[in-house]
């Protein structure tokens, strides 16, 4: 995108808050306070945040029984 003397233009990109959804703050991005981002970080703590995890059996130790 350029302007009209031909020099790049770079858009202004606004996010919201992943937290509450008001706009984010460079101060504190992605989230637009201090309690959003403790918020988040409260959530980690607390081990609100997982990944799903599938274990599977090693299909070595089948061998070593036989």
């Amino acid at each position: 995108m350029t302007d009209f003397e031909g020099t790049r233009v770079v858009p202004i990109r606004t996010r919201k808050c992943p937290m509450c959804g008001a706009l984010e703050t460079e101060a504190y991005r992605p989230f637009c306070s201090k309690r959003c981002a403790d918020l988040d970080l409260a959530r980690w703590f607390n081990e609100s945040y997982r990944v799903p995890a599938v274990e599977e059996d090693d299909p070595d130790d089948d061998d070593r029984g036989a």
